[in-house]
């Protein structure tokens, strides 16, 4: 069996369901946002703010570089930002591994963001709900080319996470 990425804006539950979908599977679950905490001993928020985002999406390559050339399968969350840099949505579609888009409206994805922006190091300026949605609909219009790519694409709005779970495995089988 091969890996199975999940790509997403932020927000989607791309972690979420990896967790889930690696119980179900009985694969291991990263998510290479805490992967590359866990290698630099810093969060994703202070790598930006010290070392810049340039810097944050080299780390994040070879980090991704090292799950595509990996011999064990795992379910492997990325971060919103991961496919649309450098050539990682090319590398990971030449792969033998799957690419899974988790896609979720505007609305679903402000609900969840506005509780957790100070977490998140590209949002967290934002004070209203407007300026939330705004920023959510530029960048779903930018990244959307590089999501809609994927092998496999799951709407999660309005669906439990055991809805989401059992519809990917089906898609997967």
């Amino acid at each position: 069996m091969h890996s199975i990425f999940l790509l997403g804006y932020m927000g989607c539950g791309k972690s979420t369901l990896g967790r889930k979908l690696s119980h179900q599977l009985n694969l291991p679950f990263f998510d290479l946002d805490h992967f590359i905490e866990m290698e630099e001993n810093s969060t994703v928020a202070k790598l930006f703010s010290s070392k810049g985002e340039i810097y944050f999406r080299r780390l994040e390559r070879n980090a991704l570089d090292r799950f595509i050339t990996s011999e064990d399968a795992a379910i492997v969350a990325l971060g919103g930002g991961t496919p649309c840099y450098f050539d990682n949505m090319e590398k990971l579609l030449s792969s033998e591994h799957r690419t899974l888009y988790v896609k979720a409206n505007i609305p679903t994805l402000s609900a969840r963001l506005m509780q957790e922006k100070q977490t998140r190091p590209l949002i967290s300026h934002l004070t209203t709900q407007d300026q939330l949605n705004e920023f959510i609909g530029k960048h779903l219009f930018e990244r959307a080319p590089y999501y809609q790519q994927s092998q496999l694409i799951v709407s999660v709005d309005g669906k439990a996470i055991e809805e989401i779970v059992d519809e990917i495995t089906d898609l997967l089988a």
